[in-house]
């Protein structure tokens, strides 16, 4: 069983820059692939950014070259450094890790005024 626990949302201005975390506890941590998705009021939850174990990263297209994924096995966490914020960045943003299943952690808020 892996539990996954975010912290780092927050309130900020447009032009920005917040770093999500995601721990995650249980085994095989190192494993399977790690994301980053996000739900915005109204809309359906969409991927922000993956990486896999073995490092290759994937991302949106509204966020490449403002948003940078990485992992570090050896702390069982994810990070999601976010610059460049807009509004429509806005949303409650949740950790994934899927191996043979999808596993999501509680979700963190994001709001970026205007």
């Amino acid at each position: 069983q892996v539990q996954l626990v975010e912290s780092g949302g927050g309130l900020v201005q447009a032009g920005g820059s917040l770093r999500l975390s995601c721990a995650a506890s249980g085994s095989a941590f190192d494993i399977g692939t790690m994301g980053w998705y996000r739900q915005a009021p109204g809309k359906q939850r969409e991927l922000v950014a993956g990486i896999t174990s073995g490092g290759s990263t994937n991302y949106a297209n509204s966020v490449k070259g403002r948003f940078t994924i990485s992992r570090d096995n050896a702390k069982n966490t994810v990070y999601l450094q976010m610059s460049s914020l807009t509004p429509e960045d806005t949303a409650v943003y949740y950790c994934n890790y899927r191996y043979r299943r999808d596993y999501w952690g509680q979700g963190t808020q994001v709001t970026v005024s205007s």
